[in-house]
């Protein structure tokens, strides 16, 4: 295992049966020497910052049927709420108060919510906050759309692809949601000029090691500038309520490899991380993770933003979020940055110059000025 993580660590790369043999591992030295490496590359290239996102779940309706998903259309007893747009940019305006730099706009496929009134929102805070970075994470959409949303001024996209197999995915997921259009997004995505997201939840019903070794190597060809992977957690009014959640251990392990194949890559230690374990958020960034998103959402709607059950910080307000996060991750030696944080790997992955990932940069690589 010290020879898979030092090749991993100089080469970026494994062979699938070296990825699973390297995920498999159970002896708890050789975790420790992955999730070492891990945080080695972190310090290099991020040193002891770790970037905060304001995220803002502005609503729990979707039109899609998933089958682990708290949120799914088909759940009669979700309690729904959307916020309006007046609603969305005053969570944005007190993120900003609070230092904030970079707000997560995150919702369910909400019918409601079509490409002219997301374009609209777009232009709003953009308008309202032009030095801060808009991501978006509303799902599927037919690439003109996301051309839209791009040129109002979103600057990221998070687009979980949840499974690479796709007999995997036809066990996530009804009919009609097909693994295609989810890769297809995602690459139209990068294509426009996003900096883009993608990612899966680790020990999602049915999965085994070699469908996280498809996940690893659709990534590695993907070349995202975000990863974000928490374990699966069940809901009590879905199909799997009553599969076993996706282990702690193991996501550690994916984030710490995600970690060496890619040094500059933006990984949150999520929320999912946090309920699965009381630490797990700061075990989490000591395995390789740099991001953290405090919730920015009203608290009486958190509850109702139920993916999963037994969700963290549902109650808080946003300062007592970030006071929270800001004193946990000091005890591990870290401190929270509210600027923008952009992928810094640009020029490390063919681009030209060094220079970060933003959308101004992707907009003039476009028009073929650099």
């Amino acid at each position: 295992m010290r020879d898979l993580v030092e090749k991993l660590e100089k080469n970026r790369t494994l062979g699938r049966t070296e990825l699973k043999a390297l995920l498999g591992g159970t002896d708890a030295g050789d975790r420790e020497r992955l999730f070492s490496a891990a945080n080695r590359a972190r310090l290099r290239i991020f040193g002891d910052g770790l970037f905060v996102r304001g995220l803002i779940e502005f609503t729990n309706h979707c039109k899609n049927d998933c089958y682990y998903c708290g949120i799914r259309r088909g759940n009669g007893r979700a309690v729904r709420y959307r916020l309006d747009e007046d609603e969305i940019l005053a969570c944005c305006e007190r993120g900003y108060a609070l230092g904030f730099r970079t707000f997560v706009i995150q919702g369910g496929e909400d019918p409601l919510y079509g490409a002219a009134r997301v374009e609209a929102l777009v232009r709003r805070v953009r308008g309202a906050y032009g030095d801060c970075a808009i991501s978006l994470s509303l799902g599927e959409a037919d690439r003109g759309s996301y051309e839209r949303w791009f040129e109002a001024g979103a600057d990221r996209y998070l687009l979980r692809h949840e499974t690479a197999g796709e007999r995997h995915y036809a066990m996530l997921h009804p009919r009609g949601q097909t693994l295609a259009n989810r890769k297809r997004c995602l690459f139209d995505l990068k294509d426009i000029g996003y900096q883009t997201g993608a990612g899966f939840m680790v020990g999602s019903p049915f999965q085994t090691l070699d469908d996280i070794v498809e996940d690893l190597k659709f990534i590695e060809g993907l070349r995202p500038h975000m990863v974000g992977v928490g374990p699966f957690i069940p809901h009590a009014d879905t199909r799997y309520r009553d599969m076993p959640a996706g282990g702690v251990e193991l996501t550690l392990a994916v984030i710490a490899v995600l970690r060496l194949m890619d040094p500059w890559l933006l990984i949150p230690a999520t929320t999912a991380l946090g309920t699965a374990a009381p630490d797990g958020r700061e075990r989490g960034v000591m395995a390789g993770a740099n991001v953290l998103m405090p919730n920015l959402s009203p608290p009486e709607h958190r509850r109702k933003y139920a993916l999963y059950d037994n969700k963290i910080c549902v109650g808080e307000e946003a300062a007592e979020c970030r006071g929270c996060l800001s004193l946990r991750m000091a005890t591990i030696g870290c401190r929270l940055l509210c600027d923008r944080g952009d992928y810094a790997g640009f020029g490390q992955q063919g681009g030209k110059g060094g220079q970060e990932w933003t959308a101004s940069t992707a907009r003039r690589a476009r028009a073929g000025s650099i």
